[in-house]
């Protein structure tokens, strides 16, 4: 982007001197070991990506738009159905301003200046072309703190360290660690059950990552994200083997030769992206019979045909949105009891989930993000 020297300079000149008054600053290490000093409790942020609400308001509860100065477009088209339960609350959320992102080149750097935040948060998919654009750098020189954290890439190494990060960085250290202990604890409840049964017998999970959404198949995961929930909930992931990073795809015929035991595919409703599309629709409030009934069609695709997942009637459907939050222990509870219900015929994530609504977040749980062929009958 090219800069326009003079307005640029004069949001600089009011960038320093709003930062006067800042109140004590520190020295934070980012997910990526970066050191940056920042003004905390910074009192106005913004949110490279528009659903890192869901972190801000497990930890800003009562007022979760408050410090957000600005926000990336992303949560309404991503979680249409997220974004009206908090619009309902929240109806000045939408007066925000909002920003393109760093990653496809549409992150306005002189509006960003302009805000006068304390601190963006970023997402480290968009590191490398923060650093290609230099933005780094030219934040720096104006006195604002860039700090990566991480739900998505390694979220199951980063989301504890990336909540005690923005934890620090809104004065809510004791809120983030409350957080990280339920979070470890509902962990706990799958992985020590699991690793107290005897001759556990491990099914072939193969994950497709929004299906649906577009007409080419099969999008998934490697051995991070998603892939590493599958593994966490007792199963073996599929992706890994033919994927050697978090994302990639995986070949129909692939599918059928692996032969997978069970299916779960992500989805979210998406209305505003894909018109009218054959992704599945699950996350709050959704029509349960028109989520089954899409997962249904989904399977009539040539790379499900005939798969042993898909005549035992193990094939799933699971909010994509728990791949990028720190709600990720959610799945992984439902996932083992897609995997092994007879051991864990007593867990409830749907409870687990209002759990942590009632106690960390500022809207009401509504039930929706799972979806089953196998509890259809």
């Amino acid at each position: 982007m090219q800069f326009k020297n003079v307005a640029f300079a004069a949001m600089a000149l009011l960038a320093l001197v709003s930062g006067a008054s800042a109140a004590e600053k520190v020295k934070i290490i980012d997910v990526t070991g970066r050191e940056v000093e920042v003004s905390v409790p910074a009192q106005r942020v913004i949110l490279g990506e528009g659903r890192q609400i869901y972190f801000v308001a497990a930890l800003d509860t009562e007022d979760p738009f408050g410090r957000v100065a600005g926000w990336r477009d992303d949560f309404k088209k991503a979680d249409l159905d997220g974004y009206n339960a908090y619009l309902e609350k929240f109806p000045g959320m939408e007066k925000i301003p909002t920003f393109g992102g760093m990653k496809d080149g549409t992150f306005d750097i002189e509006q960003a200046v302009a805000l006068k935040p304390d601190v963006i948060i970023m997402n480290t998919e968009a590191k490398s072309a923060t650093e290609e654009a230099g933005y780094i750098e030219k934040l720096a020189k104006v006195g604002i703190p860039l700090v990566y954290i991480d739900f998505r890439e390694k979220p199951m190494q980063n989301t504890d360290a990336s909540m005690h990060i923005i934890g620090q960085l809104l004065g809510k250290e004791d809120r983030a660690e409350e957080f990280v202990a339920f979070r470890q604890a509902q962990i706990a409840k799958v992985t020590e059950t699991l690793e107290k049964a005897v001759d556990l017998k491990k099914p072939l999970v193969f994950v497709e990552r929004a299906g649906g959404y577009s007409e080419d198949c099969c999008m998934s995961f490697g051995n991070e994200n998603f892939g590493k929930m599958v593994e966490l909930a007792g199963g073996v992931n599929m992706g890994t083997e033919f994927i050697p990073g978090t994302f990639g795809t995986v070949n129909p015929e692939q599918i059928i030769a692996s032969n997978p035991d069970q299916i779960i595919i992500t989805g979210s409703n998406w209305e505003l992206y894909v018109p009218g599309g054959s992704w599945v629709g699950v996350g709050p409030g959704a029509d349960q019979t028109e989520a089954v009934r899409k997962l249904g069609n989904l399977m009539q695709r040539p790379a499900f045909t005939g798969i042993k997942a898909v005549k035992d009637g193990n094939v799933h459907a699971i909010w994509h949105q728990f791949y990028n939050s720190p709600y990720q222990f959610v799945a992984v509870q439902q996932m083992a009891k897609w995997l092994h219900p007879e051991l864990f015929k007593d867990l409830d994530a749907d409870a687990t989930f209002k759990e942590l609504h009632d106690r960390f977040l500022p809207v009401d749980y509504r039930p929706g993000y799972f979806a089953s062929l196998k509890s259809a009958g």
